[in-house]
């Protein structure tokens, strides 16, 4: 079964998850909030697929939700609104407890809604054009999930400031490398995808079980204090036989 809003494909041992609604700024619609949660299952469960790119098609990234199309739709408002208010989302893949190691290729804006993937990755890469702004403040809504998320990988400061200044103001890629929101920064941006490809196949050679342990200790690491972490990454070490 295809996709209408979302490209997924696989390249050797990298899949790629693409956003694909360009005209709207890879916006998420009611469709394409169903479809994530599908696409994520499918490329986890393909043992081919060692590793996941996730991009947009066109100039954006990610604007986050659209609004516009899910006030229309008041079924799906409904239970995107349900599952924010019980923290049970399932856009990215941290949401769906995919233990593969993603990828995030920021290729152009990314706002909003849209920061969940890039707080929810475990690499961050971004084209030299690429820019991060959270506009929730300014239509009067609270910038909670994404920022929080942040705020546990990437210096609180920058975040916070994000999250204040709303849409008055983006973090260029190059500032978000300086802070360590991202990685790596790729110029010119039209060899993003090719860079991407290039780090994935790089992980790809490791073993795959011992990098989907080490995810859960890493992000396991991000939920729990310093020596709870240790006991826990213990424990995983023990439960793999690595």
């Amino acid at each position: 079964m295809g996709y209408e809003t979302l490209i997924v494909e696989r390249r050797g041992p990298v899949g790629w998850l693409v956003f694909d609604r360009p005209d709207a700024g890879n916006a998420m619609d009611a469709v394409m909030l169903g479809e994530l949660e599908r696409a994520w299952a499918e490329l986890a469960a393909d043992d081919a697929v060692r590793v996941i790119v996730n991009t947009g098609a066109g100039p954006a990234f990610s604007t986050g939700l659209d609004v516009v199309q899910l006030s229309r739709d008041p079924a799906a408002l409904a239970e995107q609104s349900r599952r924010t208010k019980r923290a049970e989302l399932r856009l990215t893949a941290w949401h769906n407890q995919v233990h593969k190691p993603v990828i995030a290729a920021v290729n152009g804006v990314c706002a909003g809604g849209g920061l969940h993937f890039v707080a929810d990755a475990d690499i961050v890469i971004a084209a030299s054009t690429a820019s991060f702004v959270d506009p929730h403040v300014s239509v009067g809504q609270v910038s909670a999930f994404e920022t929080i998320a942040l705020v546990r990988k990437s210096p609180m400061e920058p975040i916070a400031r994000m999250a204040f200044t709303g849409r008055h103001e983006r973090m260029s890629a190059a500032r978000a490398y300086e802070l360590g929101v991202i990685s790596e920064v790729i110029d010119p941006p039209e060899h993003l995808r090719d860079a991407a490809q290039e780090l994935g196949e790089r992980i790809a050679r490791n073993s795959p079980a011992a990098m989907a342990a080490t995810k859960r200790a890493l992000w396991g690491a991000l939920e729990t204090g310093l020596t709870e972490a240790r006991r826990i990454g213990a424990s995983i070490l023990v439960e793999e036989n690595l």
